[in-house]
C-alpha cells in the first residue's frame, strides 16, 4: 500500500492537519539547516513531497465531494 493510498484512507480533516504538520515539520527542517544542525538533508525533500502528496489527495477528495 503506498502511502498515496493510506492517505486516501483519511477524511478531509485528517488530510489536512496532516498537511499542517508537514509544513510545520518543514519549517523546523529549514531552520535547522539555517543554523547548520540538519544532518540529513534529504529529509526536506520527502516533506516537501508528503505535502505535495497530501495536497493532491485533498484537492481529489474536494472534487469528488462536489460531483
Amino acid at each position: 500500500m503506498s502511502v498515496a493510498d493510506k492517505l486516501r484512507e483519511l477524511s478531509i480533516e485528517e488530510i489536512q492537519q496532516k498537511e499542517k504538520d508537514l509544513r510545520q515539520e518543514l519549517f523546523n527542517l529549514r531552520f535547522q539547516q539555517a543554523t547548520h544542525q540538519l544532518e540529513n538533508i534529504m529529509r526536506i525533500r520527502t516533506v516537501r513531497r508528503s505535502i505535495a502528496r497530501a495536497k493532491t489527495v485533498l484537492a481529489e477528495k474536494v472534487v469528488g465531494s462536489e460531483v
